[in-house]
């Protein structure tokens, strides 16, 4: 059974929990008989902290995962993109979720309150095991939901005298939840700060003058590092006078809330209001860097920039999220952010903020292409910070994207997704810009550089070919190649003569992409022409022509320092060392590659390096270390949703546990694989079938092949994992056989057509006709159950 901790993504909790027990208590008894749980409430009355403490609770009775879906950014049409992005899944969200016993988060779904109800619909009928807890300003009103209304924080002294016995600052342990909440939060910001008999009941006033109020509580408490209690009494009584020209059908808390805001804000500094104001324009979260680039202007110069921010860290208006790339990390409350908004449109500022958003992070993209140029040599720790940063600020570049979009001005925005292309296609990592990459290309802009629309079309065709969409791929991969060569782009005719070498594999189209990225200068073109060119040789059984050429790439990488060149490299040279029986250099190189991806996300590498153990310890009959290393290989596959690298890794699994001795689930597992594929059975299958048959008997083997191809990714994957087995079909279906028992002349053909030889050269070979040459490749084909002479030739490889 998977521990619940291993795909857990709850955030740790900043600060202590306050209060809150017995609404604890008994929403842990609601979640065990409700699979649809709504948090609802007044913004700031604390949903999310409350919904974070519940999953953390209930977590372990969800081994098969919970996640945090933040939805306070989205806009509508967004969500179930952003849902499978977060969730790492490529595939169907009710396929992929499935039966698991999982928990989904949905945090602030007010945004996209509709579209949250028909995603919780759907999912919820789809998948048995799924529970959903989300936090609103409104029920969702989906079937089946429960609505639990988050109360205030007390304000009285409880009469029973109980303490949550956190140690977080409170007199006595014996205070209301609000007043415990303030002196522990005050505590932070003044650690002298004691709550005493004279303060006790201007506390207690505050607290009840904030109507129990989390966030305005949390703001007041911060306050007390320059403000006196009295001080903080006072001023919140004139602020309260705001409130008269609200409009009187808001809800009580959203108006104490809103003036507990402005309070806050009309206490701040000109410079403290300049840049909360301008940190609106972010809509996720910014760097130090990033705010200095977009928010200093008139009245706040750069210098001053990093001074107010921590001040209003402080006062607990901007919140401190952790590190990315080695830098701080930080993002307004929502409730904040929304009034921030609210300041800034008023203000004027809005379209120049907007700008410079833009263009600030254009310049930090342009900063990693230089980066990475021709003579560059940058280290790899500095490019490992650009990817990860940009990994982080994904929605900051959308964002950025989508004001492009909205003002007809794309150039900008296109130059900067085509400097962050490694990043957007490589390794596995894309930061889900396809669509607006559409949008921005399909806007008329005459004077647009041909060179730059080229290089974001060929871009275009890098992300089809990505997503397996061929004919887009070669489509669009054609027309930005024409583009750049009218516009004499060098750069960008190598980039695209190397995409449309991967998408074709033709010799010819081969050696221009390795010419034009030689002529370059470019040492990344080059490892990338090389790579491709390795690739083909691999597919097609040319053994020696592969290795030479991922050792080319990894010399490249080496000299460069880039890992993930490096680990591509080693990856290759492993795949030829196993096909050549080097099972001990096949290890070494599939380690190394694995070595160099420690602290970056490049799942696509990481699984090919695990599954690549996986069989080198299958083929020195390690079965304990095989099945270690195939478990991380199809955990992280699922979770990404990536359906076909799941039925890989079940074709890989079925081998195990057929030398293991379990045949009733090697059918099984061999089934699924092939149906999730939707191919026909080859060889390979064959050879987990035959032991199966001799042990269990032709109806049996029928039966399990039956029950296995019905299965689900899910279900298979629990089967592999913990040994699930489905429920019996009413009817056996039984394999077609496929006799790889070749006879001996067949079986020196075969090991001709791995050499590369035609039909032609074959009969000249043997001294038979070619009509008998290509009859004997006819009837291997068959007895395989393939379909080409590649196929041949990698069955004979991986036989050796």
């Amino acid at each position: 059974m998977l521990r619940f901790a291993d795909f857990s993504d709850l955030p740790a909790e900043p600060n202590a929990f306050v209060g809150r027990e017995s609404d604890l208590d008994e929403l842990v008894q609601l979640m065990r008989v409700s699979r649809a749980v709504t948090l609802c409430g007044a913004g700031g009355i604390g949903k999310t902290r409350l919904a974070l403490r519940l999953a953390a609770r209930v977590g372990p009775d969800h081994p098969g995962g919970v996640w945090l879906i933040e939805l306070a950014d989205l806009e509508k049409g967004e969500l179930r993109g952003y849902v499978a992005a977060a969730l790492g899944i490529a595939g169907d969200l009710a396929e992929s979720i499935a039966g698991r016993r999982a928990l989904l988060v949905l945090d602030n779904c007010e945004p996209v309150i509709g579209e949250c109800a028909e995603l919780c619909r759907d999912l919820l009928g789809a998948c048995p095991g799924l529970t959903v807890l989300a936090t609103s300003r409104e029920p969702l009103r989906v079937p089946g939901e429960t609505v639990w209304r988050v109360p205030p924080l007390s304000v009285d002294r409880p009469l029973d005298g109980r303490g949550d016995g956190r140690g977080d600052g409170s007199a006595g342990g014996e205070e209301s939840e609000a007043v415990r909440l303030f002196v522990a939060r005050a505590t932070a910001a003044r650690p002298d700060f004691e709550l005493t008999d004279e303060n006790r009941p201007l506390v207690t006033e505050l607290c009840q003058a904030l109507d129990g109020l989390p966030l305005a509580i949390e703001l007041a408490a911060a306050m007390v590092r320059v403000l006196s209690v009295r001080q903080l009494v006072e001023r919140l009584d004139d602020r309260f006078r705001l409130l008269a020209g609200g409009a009187r059908t808001a809800p009580a808390r959203h108006r104490t809330l809103r003036a507990a805001v402005d309070w806050s804000y009309r206490l701040l500094s000109p410079q403290e209001r300049l840049l909360l104001r301008r940190t609106a324009a972010f809509r996720s979260s910014w760097t130090l860097d990033l705010a200095e680039a977009v928010c200093s202007g008139p009245g706040l110069p750069e210098e001053d920039v990093l001074l107010r921010l921590c001040d209003l860290v402080d006062k607990s208006l901007v919140a401190l999220d952790g590190e990315i790339a080695g830098q701080a990390r930080y993002r307004l409350l929502e409730t904040v952010r929304d009034y921030a908004l609210e300041q800034l449109a008023e203000s004027g500022e809005e379209t120049e903020l907007r700008r410079r958003h833009l263009t600030a992070l254009a310049a930090m993209a342009s900063g990693f292409k230089e980066a990475i140029a021709p003579g560059a040599r940058t280290s790899w720790p500095v490019i490992e910070r650009y990817v990860n940063l940009f990994d982080a600020l994904k929605v900051e570049v959308g964002s950025a994207c989508d004001w492009s979009i909205a003002i007809g001005l794309p150039e900008t925005a296109l130059g900067l997704l085509t400097d962050l292309r490694y990043l957007l296609v490589g390794s596995g990592r894309k930061l889900d810009m396809a669509e607006r990459l559409d949008r921005l290309l399909a806007l008329d802009v005459p004077q647009m550089r041909p060179a730059l629309r080229g290089q974001a079309t060929i871009l275009r065709g890098e992300l089809a070919l990505a997503a397996g969409d061929v004919e887009l791929a070669t489509w669009c991969t054609r027309a930005g190649l024409d583009l750049c060569r009218s516009a004499d782009d060098a750069y960008g005719e190598a980039v695209g003569t190397i995409v449309l070498a991967q998408l074709t594999g033709k010799p010819d189209t081969l050696a221009r992409a390795l010419e034009l990225a030689r002529r370059s200068g470019d040492l990344i073109l080059e490892s990338l022409a090389q790579g491709t060119r390795a690739q083909f040789g691999l597919h097609h059984g040319r053994l020696r022509e592969a290795q030479r050429g991922f050792e080319e790439v990894l010399a490249i990488s080496e000299g460069l320092d880039n890992h993930v060149g490096q680990s591509f490299a080693h990856i290759g040279l492993a795949q030829v060392a196993r096909r050549s029986g080097d099972l001990a250099t096949a290890k070494r190189h599939y380690e190394s590659g694995l070595s160099l991806l420690r602290h970056v996300d490049v799942r696509q590498q990481i699984v090919s390096c695990l599954a690549g153990l996986g069989k080198v310890a299958l083929d020195q009959g390690d079965l304990v270390e095989a099945r270690s290393r195939f478990t991380e290989a199809l955990v992280l596959s699922r979770d990404a949703g990536l359906r076909a690298g799941i039925a890989r890794r079940l074709e890989e699994w079925a081998v195990l546990v057929s030398a293991e001795g379990d045949h009733r689930r090697a059918v099984l597992l061999a089934a699924a694989s092939v149906a999730l594929r939707s191919r026909q059975p080859d060889a390979r299958t064959e050879d987990v079938l035959r032991p199966a048959r001799t042990g269990l008997g032709e109806a049996v083997v029928g039966m399990l092949w039956s029950e296995g191809a019905g299965m689900t990714a899910e279900q298979a994957v629990a089967c592999a994992l913990d040994g699930a087995l489905p429920e019996r079909p009413a009817e056996p279906v039984v394999p077609v056989s496929q006799d790889s028992r070749l006879t001996a002349r067949e079986r020196e053909i075969a090991e001709l057509i791995a050499r590369g030889l035609s039909n032609r050269a074959i009969a000249d070979e043997l001294v038979i006709s070619p009509a008998t040459a290509a009859r004997h490749v006819a009837n291997i084909l068959s007895k395989l159950g393939f379909s080409t002479r590649t196929q041949i030739a990698a069955w004979v490889i991986e036989s050796r």
